[in-house]
């Protein structure tokens, strides 16, 4: 039995950056910085002309001093109120009101709170308090996907259930001028804020993906290659020289999985152009036809877990055809590799 994803909706953050102006910011706080040169070239070379942050680039909690506790806190409560939007959107969307909600699965990795994102959208929303909770807490750029996961398993054990899906990343709040490797640098303008959700059910309320079947991989001996870390500065993002080859070493147990069925379309979370074009190779899509998350990446940068969302979301504008069979596949710290197949029903 498939399990049917709604029209996602997604909000953005309220601030548009282009990569100019943080590199002009890079400019101002680095002017000393021995690899200077190199830092601007790999940051202009990112893919990404544009993103959305929850608060301006000056702001305290983003290229300010803020300490840990003033940037968690902006960070979780921008996240629940982009969360509630979208999810007021995507119930819209598909026709249902909060009381139709059966359960809710939720993603979000930046500003730690307890309780967290599933139980403040159960109030902000006016869900029913008996509204069953799934909260991934840990899981940042493959919370999209693995949230599609959870919420699949939660309607093929109760198909009757209609289930809200949420994801969201303040991941401005790691845009931090404390850490000054090149890889902070080039997070600085890869990553950017916002929110997205979806409805996900046994019978299809619109066009959309239809899932069929999901998989899950974590990388061995991995656990290290990109991480996040907290200090009394703020959060941290980090990475090793092993962290790039890691999406190449987890394409061949997705493809085993995949077996001999035809991909017709993809969508891929866009964490980099690297991620974007070697996904679509080991796929046998022509670059082309990772359009759509090459354009997320480019104008909206990479959103964390909400970016295959915002991927899917633009997919609906130029919908495969009808029982064309796709992919949708995300990587995240760990390394893991979060993946499902199915196909458009239109």
């Amino acid at each position: 039995m498939p399990a049917y994803v709604s029209a996602p909706r997604t909000v953005l953050g309220a601030h548009k950056v282009t990569t100019d102006e943080i590199a002009d910011d890079i400019r101002v706080h680095h002017r000393d910085h021995p690899r200077l040169n190199a830092i601007l070239r790999v940051v202009n070379n990112c893919g990404v002309n544009t993103r959305h942050f929850t608060r301006p680039l000056a702001a305290p909690t983003v290229s300010g001093s803020a300490d840990v506790r003033e940037r968690t806190q902006a960070a979780f409560d921008d996240a629940v109120d982009m969360s509630e939007q979208a999810a007021q959107e995507a119930l819209r969307a598909a026709g249902l009101t909060p009381d139709d909600i059966d359960a809710i699965v939720t993603t979000h990795a930046t500003g730690w709170a307890v309780p967290n994102l599933d139980v403040h959208l159960v109030d902000r929303l006016g869900l029913r308090p008996t509204v069953r909770r799934v909260a991934l807490t840990t899981v940042a750029c493959a919370g999209g996907v693995q949230s599609l996961i959870r919420a699949a398993d939660l309607v093929i054990a109760r198909p009757d259930d209609r289930v809200l899906v949420v994801a969201a990343e303040v991941l401005s709040t790691s845009y931090n001028h404390a850490v000054d490797t090149i890889e902070s640098m080039i997070y600085k303008a890869l990553f950017a804020d916002a929110a997205a959700a979806a409805v996900v059910t046994s019978a299809p309320s619109g066009p959309g993906l239809a899932i069929a079947d999901t998989f899950e991989y974590t990388l061995p001996g991995s656990l290290a290659h990109y991480r996040g870390r907290l200090d009394p500065l703020g959060m941290h993002f980090d990475s090793t020289k092993q962290a790039p080859s890691a999406v190449v070493s987890a394409l061949t147990p997705l493809t085993d999985w995949l077996g001999e069925r035809t991909v017709d379309f993809a969508i891929i979370h866009p964490g980099s152009p690297r991620i974007i074009s070697s996904t679509a190779d080991a796929l046998g899509l022509a670059q082309s036809e990772a359009r759509h998350s090459v354009d997320t990446l480019a104008e909206e940068g990479n959103m964390g877990g909400v970016s295959v969302f915002r991927v899917l979301e633009r997919t609906h504008t130029a919908p495969p055809a009808d029982g064309a069979n796709g992919v949708a596949v995300a990587f995240g710290p760990g390394f893991i590799t979060a993946a499902l197949r199915g196909h458009w029903h239109s």
